[in-house]
């Protein structure tokens, strides 16, 4: 799972409310599906140039991520690699575009998670949702002695809860 940090977090709210708002969604185009959404928000970059960058090399967002070098030059690679800045693997990446990490699926209700379905705007938003979630808990317990350690943080640490 993803290094819980609140740029990452932030993001993928971002991304999710996006989404929630209607923003361009079509799984079969590598800028405006799940991995292309979330791509937007962390390098900015729009998603015709993203579209534009992956059809430089083979494949869709898997095959991309199976390929991944972070020395190649290609655009998408070095897209990948910014991503990667912020806290993602490319396990995560791979879990985003077919909607199947362990940990977050567990975290859906079973009458929600036995229908789940990688290319529905829907699922992908309760997906990023929950994801968005489970980090946010992470970072707080991973942060917790600082609220007393560091009261000014407080105010800081707030904004995630």
């Amino acid at each position: 799972m993803a290094k819980a940090n609140p740029r990452l977090i932030e993001a993928i709210e971002k991304t999710v409310a996006k989404l929630s708002n209607g923003v361009a969604y079509q799984w079969g185009h590598m800028g405006a599906c799940n991995c292309g959404n979330l791509a937007q928000e962390l390098t900015h970059f729009s998603k015709a140039e993203i579209h534009q960058y992956a059809m430089q090399k083979h494949g869709d967002w898997n095959e991309q991520i199976l390929d991944y070098c972070p020395n190649s030059g290609y655009p998408i690679d070095l897209m990948i690699s910014k991503m990667l800045d912020f806290g993602l693997s490319l396990d995560d990446l791979a879990n985003l575009e077919r909607l199947s990490d362990k940990e977050i699926l567990s975290r859906i209700a079973s009458d929600k998670r036995d229908k789940i379905n990688k290319n529905s705007r829907e699922d992908v938003i309760l997906y990023m949702e929950t994801w968005a979630k489970i980090l946010r808990e992470k970072w707080l317990s991973e942060h917790e002695s600082e609220l007393y350690i560091l009261p000014e943080k407080k105010l800081q640490l707030s904004v995630l809860l």
